[in-house]
C-alpha cells in the first residue's frame, strides 16, 4: 500500500492578489456611502438611503473580505492544518446574509413610502445617484477581472454593479420627479434596487454553502475525474473519490486508487499529478495506491451440535 500526499503549489490565493484593488475599492466606496447618506437626509430620497444602506454593507462585506485574506494567509497550526482558507469563504456567507437582511428592509419600507407618499428634493438627488454612479462604475472596472477567480471578490463585484444599478434607477427616479412630480417614483426605485440585490446575492449565498458543505465544485465533474485517471496506463480503478474547494481557485482531492503493479507507485502518481493538475487545475491531491485484494474464501466450520 503507498500513501502519498500531494503539495499546495507556492502561489498565491485569487484572493491575496487582490488585497490592492479591494482596499481601494473600499476607500471609493466609503466615500460614496458618506456622500449618499448626506444626500437622503437632505433631499428625504428613500432611494439614495437604499443605496446607502447598500453601500453601508458593501463597505463592511469589502473590510470583512480584506480581513478574511488576511487571516487566511497566516500559517497552517496543529488544530488547523488547512490553516484559515475558509474565512474567505465565511466573510462571503457573511456578505450574502447582510445583503438579504438589508433587501427586505428596503422593500418593507418602499412599502410604506408607496402607502404615504413623502416630499424629495428631486435635482440634487440626481446630482447625488449620479455622483455616486460614477464611483460604482470605477469601482467595478477595477475589480472585473479578479471576480472570475476569487469568490470574495466576485461578491464586492457583484454588490459594487447593482449598486451601480441602483445609482442608476435613482437618477432616473430623480428625474421622473423633476418631470411629473410624482414622488413615488422614489419608493419604486428604492423597490428595484432591493429587487436586483436579491438573485445575485442567493447565487453567491449558495456557492459559499457548497463550499462549506465541502461539495464538489460547480467547475468540475467528478465522473469526467474518475474517467481520465483511470485512463492512466496501470490504473484499474478508483474508489472514495472525493474532490471540494479549500477556498476560491484552489481545489482539492482524495482517492483510492487500485493499480496493476504497486511497484510503479512513483510513475503512477507522479503522472496522476500531473494530469490533475494540468487537465483540472487540482493542486492538493492525496491518494493512497492499492493492489486488487484476493478473493475472500469462504470456509465452513463444522455444524454446531
Amino acid at each position: 500500500m503507498t500513501t502519498h500526499g500531494g503539495h499546495v503549489h507556492a502561489r498565491a490565493s485569487a484572493g491575496a492578489r487582490s488585497w490592492p484593488l479591494l482596499a481601494l475599492t473600499l476607500g471609493l466606496t466609503c466615500a460614496a456611502l458618506l456622500g449618499e447618506l448626506a444626500g437622503s437626509f437632505w433631499t428625504g430620497s428613500l432611494a439614495l438611503l437604499a443605496d446607502a444602506a447598500h453601500l453601508l454593507t458593501d463597505a463592511g462585506g469589502l473590510a470583512l473580505a480584506l480581513f478574511a485574506i488576511w487571516i487566511a494567509h497566516r500559517p497552517p497550526t496543529p488544530a488547523k492544518t488547512y490553516g484559515y482558507y475558509r474565512a474567505e469563504i465565511l466573510a462571503a456567507l457573511v456578505n450574502a446574509v447582510v445583503l438579504l437582511v438589508v433587501a427586505g428592509g428596503i422593500l418593507a419600507e418602499a412599502w410604506q413610502r408607496l402607502r404615504a407618499p413623502a416630499p424629495v428634493l428631486a435635482a440634487p438627488m440626481a446630482v447625488v445617484a449620479a455622483l455616486g454612479l460614477g464611483v460604482n462604475l470605477v469601482c467595478a472596472a477595477l475589480l472585473h477581472r479578479e471576480a472570475a477567480a476569487s469568490l470574495n471578490v466576485r461578491a464586492a463585484y457583484l454588490e459594487v454593479v447593482s449598486d451601480a444599478l441602483g445609482s442608476l434607477a435613482t437618477l432616473v427616479a430623480a428625474g421622473v420627479v423633476l418631470a411629473t412630480g410624482w414622488t413615488g417614483a422614489d419608493p419604486v426605485a428604492s423597490a428595484g434596487i432591493a429587487l436586483l440585490i436579491v438573485p445575485r446575492t442567493w447565487t453567491l449565498l449558495k456557492q459559499a454553502v457548497n463550499v462549506l458543505l465541502e461539495g464538489t465544485p460547480p467547475h468540475l465533474e467528478l465522473a469526467e475525474i474518475e474517467a481520465a485517471m483511470c485512463a492512466v496506463p496501470g490504473v484499474r480503478r478508483l474508489h472514495d473519490l472525493h474532490v471540494w474547494t479549500l477556498t476560491s481557485g484552489r481545489e482539492a482531492m482524495s482517492a483510492h486508487v487500485v493499480v496493476d503493479d504497486l511497484r510503479q507507485s512513483e510513475r503512477l502518481l507522479e503522472e496522476l499529478h500531473a494530469l490533475l493538475h494540468a487537465r483540472f487545475g487540482i493542486d492538493h491531491t492525496t491518494m493512497q495506491l492499492e493492489s486488487e485484494p484476493p478473493a475472500v474464501l469462504q470456509i465452513k466450520g463444522p455444524h454446531p451440535v
